[in-house]
């Protein structure tokens, strides 16, 4: 058994170690907003928060994720996550949408640590994850629109 503890809720799985978490959060928990996207880390699609960071789920064993502390995108809040979303769909940010929880998640852990971003900042935080849709300058412009919401010059 492994024990882990996503979106504030201890959840016991009965399962392999070496099953990436993703596989975890999707199929086992049913919580289906962390998309799949590559398998391999290179898309982002799969960005959930460990301990406070962006790190791509499907990526990470289950083994290694057991007592720490998971958000997955149903479960974010606070006013870093408010900023973000709220700008998101301000700016109308979404087109297809697949990739948009990994770029809001990989966003929020940004602005928490960066609460002003220059463009440089944005793109190397950002770096990595995809958007099929080429969405980027609206991602780039919700982010500057979230830091001035939280009171950033951005």
């Amino acid at each position: 058994m492994i024990t882990l503890k996503i979106n504030g809720e201890s959840h016991q799985l009965d399962a392999d170690p070496q099953m990436p978490l993703l596989w975890a959060i999707r199929d086992h928990l049913n919580l289906t907003g962390t998309k799949y996207g590559c398998g391999r880390a290179l898309c982002g699609a799969c960005t959930v928060h460990i301990d406070g960071e962006a790190a791509r789920s499907c990526s990470v064993m289950l083994g290694d994720a057991a007592g720490r502390d998971i958000t997955t995108i149903e479960a974010i809040e606070g006013p870093v996550a408010e900023a973000v979303v709220g700008a998101w769909r301000e700016l109308n940010v979404v087109q297809c949408g697949y990739c948009q929880s990994g770029q809001i998640m990989s966003a929020i852990t940004l602005l928490s640590k960066n609460p002003d971003p220059s463009d440089e900042d944005i793109d190397a935080s950002m770096e990595g994850n995809l958007c099929r849709c080429g969405t980027y300058q609206r991602i780039r412009a919700a982010i500057h629109r979230s830091a001035r919401n939280l009171g950033g010059r951005s």
